[in-house]
């Protein structure tokens, strides 16, 4: 395992740019929300620790992971941002639903990323075997995903600037 005995939640941050200027779109999968909901806390409490402020801070749910792509691109397309962050969670089940799931959002924000310059859409969408897994990087024993979600948001919203 790749993550095994890191903290995904350490970072400088006297290496970070000041995010207090940038505007963040955060958008939230409903699905598994014990997990989703503890990487948008973090992400939230890591922008705000880097400056952020809550007036700059755009927070939209949608019901599942898939949903993630669409509402990402009607965000691009109604707001003003300097990066966006997506956190979603699909857990390995007995069908191939969770390939379809995983496959789908990847390639959709990626193509997101591939087709408008402008705004970063920050990938932070946990898929793992089983819940633990999904748990221990969500604020346990291996960090917080939506942490270093956060601190990439920043630094992408600054690049080229």
């Amino acid at each position: 395992m790749a993550t095994e005995n890191k903290n995904l939640s350490q970072y400088d941050k006297n290496t970070i740019p000041n995010a207090k200027a940038l505007r963040f779109g955060i958008i939230t999968s409903q699905w598994n929300e014990q997990v989703t909901y503890g990487m948008r806390n973090g992400a939230i409490a890591t922008l705000k620790d880097c400056g952020a402020v809550d007036s700059n801070l755009l927070l939209w749910e949608v019901p599942g992971s898939f949903e993630l792509v669409h509402a990402a691109k009607r965000m691009i397309d109604t707001q003003h941002l300097d990066a966006i962050i997506v956190i979603g969670c699909v857990i390995q089940g007995e069908t191939k639903h969770f390939d379809f799931v995983c496959q789908g959002v990847t390639q959709g924000i990626a193509q997101l990323n591939a087709m408008q310059s402008k705004v970063p859409v920050i990938f932070c969408v946990l898929t793992d075997n089983n819940l633990q897994q999904s748990l221990d990087r969500s604020g346990g024993k291996l960090g917080n995903k939506g942490v270093e979600a956060a601190i990439t948001a920043i630094k992408m919203a600054v690049l080229g600037k």
